[in-house]
């Protein structure tokens, strides 16, 4: 269903009442409520569990909220999340409604659009809306509420600034999950991010620092460069500019990219991240976090449309 923005939407957006500053420890019922319209409105209805995979059932939103309910309740150690319940679809999102584990809340809603994103798209309806328009709808609630999470190439992602999810975050994951040689730097720089919203944020440096020297190396494979498979970050970052990866007209402007590459994601990843800490213990902040994921994805969309403008 399109989205309709009401007058007092937009009366709330003149007065500056609509934050744009986020906040990632509740999802309140509103915006449950109209996560629970958008997956009715994608997946269709479902009533008892006694039709569940029934002989010749034609609707398919009961093999979805079958599947979302079990795995659930597999991956959490329960056999149901809510008793006497009579339908899949019940089950869940009651249970969604009542409860205040972000986590929770959080896996119901990217188990629910990874069913969208994947079963329904080979399975178009057309009496049902369409895995994009559901998505489009889930982040722009997200982005209404003032709740820091947006659902990207398959998982829900922590955003912290809008501006830099959309100019920086959102084209690179776009790329990297579209062009097959960056599929293992995309698993490290989603891996990343997976670790940055569970607070891991030791993990998040080093998936990040991965992600980094995986595109390099893809790079240096597709234009048969050599380099060692041993090679470090700042090795790897000398094979790309003694090749030109950068244009030889741009090199003396981005002689000091080059120091920017080497002393950003790999320094900080081995100085917090990277090795034994010894009898100190090694803390990782958030924004420091926050910042290097930023980095990181500025560098992998600069060096991969680089490679683009090689021809």
């Amino acid at each position: 269903m399109a989205i309709t923005e009401l007058f007092s939407t937009r009366q709330k957006k003149l007065r500056g009442e609509v934050s744009d500053v986020y906040q990632y420890d509740v999802i309140g019922t509103r915006l449950k409520t109209q996560i629970i319209h958008i997956v009715r409105d994608t997946l269709g209805e479902e009533y008892y569990y006694n039709t569940v995979g029934a002989k010749g059932c034609n609707e398919p939103s009961y093999g979805f909220y079958e599947y979302i309910h079990k795995t659930l309740c597999r991956e959490y150690g329960l056999f149901t999340l809510k008793e006497y319940e009579d339908s899949n679809f019940k089950a869940v999102f009651d249970t969604f409604l009542t409860s205040t584990d972000v986590e929770f809340n959080l896996d119901v809603i990217e188990l629910s659009f990874k069913v969208i994103d994947n079963g329904v798209r080979r399975n178009l309806n057309r009496e049902h809306q369409h895995p994009d328009e559901a998505i489009r709808d889930l982040n722009y609630r997200f982005k209404a509420a003032g709740v820091g999470y947006q659902f990207e190439s398959g998982e829900i992602i922590k955003i912290d600034s809008q501006f830099v999810h959309s100019e920086v975050v959102k084209p690179v994951l776009q790329l990297l999950g579209k062009e097959q040689m960056y599929s293992g730097a995309n698993d490290e720089f989603l891996s990343a991010h997976e670790h940055y919203r569970h607070k891991k944020y030791k993990e998040c440096l080093v998936d990040c620092l991965k992600s980094f020297e995986s595109v390099m190396k893809a790079i240096c494979d597709k234009r048969d460069w050599t380099y060692k498979n041993t090679d470090n970050a700042g090795r790897l970052i000398n094979v790309c500019f003694t090749n030109n990866l950068i244009p030889s007209y741009m090199q003396s402007q981005f002689e000091s990219l080059k120091q920017l590459l080497i002393s950003g994601v790999p320094t900080i990843r081995n100085k917090k991240g990277g090795h034994g800490q010894g009898t100190n213990i090694s803390e990782v902040s958030e924004h420091l976090a926050s910042y290097i994921l930023h980095l990181t994805a500025t560098n992998l969309l600069f060096l991969s449309k680089c490679e683009t403008d090689l021809g």
